[in-house]
């Protein structure tokens, strides 16, 4: 591994645990009525879109498609607190 996959891994790793906070928040709470639906909505739309632009690049782009990947399911997970925490 050279040293500008290690950037990128550990730049991908950082954007990953954007989210983790507001999840476990989200969790705890049970509440997210300040989450705006559209920026979830936005969130989850463009890492769909990083996934395929990484996975199918040649070679795969492994940070791009990690990093998304992970961000895309915690955008799941609080898609599915909003419809679920509903007072």
């Amino acid at each position: 591994m050279n040293w500008v996959e290690a950037v990128g891994l550990f730049g991908s790793f950082l954007s990953s645990i954007t989210f983790v906070p507001q999840v476990y928040k989200a969790w705890q709470s049970k509440s997210v009525g300040d989450l705006s639906l559209y920026t979830i909505l936005i969130v989850t739309t463009s890492t769909l879109v990083w996934l395929v632009y990484g996975f199918f690049n040649n070679p795969v782009l492994l940070p791009v498609v990690l990093c998304n990947g992970f961000i895309f399911l915690l955008s799941l997970v609080l898609l599915y607190f909003k419809y679920t925490f509903k007072k």
